[in-house]
């Protein structure tokens, strides 16, 4: 009999302590119950909505990001840039680029941030001017006008490719256009400017203005950089690994669907944004489709090598203040199955 009550008491009081431990768990950590309440993201854009962005609108149109658990915003920067923002957790992705990673990694007060995906594995930019300037090397440049936008990282290119084909830097003169059109800057202001094929060039083929392009990595191999990317912060990358790869492998969806499907993404991009010019937004997926995958290993991937030589040429340059640690600027973790 007492025996019998004992085990009983042991009984109770195990099942007591139990319900006690089940209580105050979530105070110590207990891993709360999955719910079918999607996860908000916020992905800051680099500049205005263009078709480097379509994988981004097409996963989202296409489900891709809601069969993650994901409702994903696209929304385009405030003041500062992505970067900036993504380090002071504004937004969970940001659009970016090679140069700006590397100077916001290595400056006096460094920003934590990380690319985890090259949207497009080759530059597609490059100088370009009215084909009738006569502007076909950097040895052309002597006795023009270059309209920029006041970046140092635009004088150090010039200067460098000008004495790489052995041209007088001082004979060029540089002027600041803003973000004034290509178009109307070639056509009243300078003769030739810096832009992206995939955009300008496109168009220019579209209205019948014959221009001469150098795309950058012809004239340099050096030049050959990643732009644009997507970054996230290191503390996204500690703190939510899945949600990260969840994202990235669902934007890398969108993407291939826009490789595979130009005239589709285009058409779902216009749906988000109807103000922009239909017959450009198919020009330019239709060029950009056959450029955001180059390596073998699939779209997104990065190349250390292009980090560490674009950064070197940066440093050697007088850009940065400090080298670049390649190995921790970019990842590619979070593309691999």
């Amino acid at each position: 009999m007492y025996l019998r009550f004992k085990k009983i008491l042991l009984l109770v009081t195990a099942s007591l302590i139990a319900a006690i431990i089940l209580t105050v768990m979530p105070a110590c950590g207990r891993v709360p119950e999955k719910t079918d309440q999607p996860r908000n993201v916020t992905v800051i854009l680099d500049w205005v909505p263009n078709t480097n962005h379509t994988g981004i609108y097409v996963a989202r149109e296409k489900g891709y990001y809601s069969e993650k658990g994901l409702e994903v915003e696209i929304i385009q920067p405030t003041e500062g840039g992505s970067a900036d923002l993504i380090a002071a957790d504004k937004g969970e992705f940001g659009i970016s680029y090679q140069e700006q990673v590397t100077y916001a990694r290595t400056a006096a007060n460094p920003l934590p941030i990380v690319a985890v995906a090259a949207v497009i594995q080759h530059n597609t930019s490059g100088f370009a001017s009215p084909a009738d300037r006569n502007i076909e090397t950097p040895a052309d440049f002597e006795g023009k006008k270059y309209g920029g936008w006041g970046s140092p990282i635009e004088e150090a290119m010039l200067k460098g490719l000008m004495e790489k084909y052995d041209a007088d830097f001082s004979k060029l003169e540089i002027v600041n256009i803003g973000a004034s059109d290509f178009f109307t800057s070639v056509e009243r202001d300078v003769d030739f400017t810096w832009i992206y094929y995939g955009w300008d060039g496109v168009k220019a083929e579209l209205i019948g203005f014959p221009i001469n392009f150098m795309l950058l990595q012809d004239l340099d191999p050096v030049l050959d950089f990643y732009t644009p990317v997507i970054i996230v912060s290191e503390d996204m990358i500690k703190n939510e690994p899945a949600l990260v790869k969840d994202f990235i492998s669902a934007t890398r969806d969108g993407y291939e669907f826009a490789v595979d499907n130009p005239e589709k993404s285009a058409e779902i991009f216009l749906d988000d944004n109807p103000e922009l010019d239909p017959e450009l937004i198919y020009a330019s997926q239709k060029y950009l489709s056959k450029n955001y995958i180059s390596y073998a290993e699939g779209w997104g991937f990065m190349k250390k090598d292009i980090w560490e030589n674009y950064s070197s040429w940066m440093y050697d340059s007088n850009l940065l203040e400090n080298r670049l640690e390649a190995e921790k600027a970019f990842t590619n973790q979070f593309l691999t199955e």
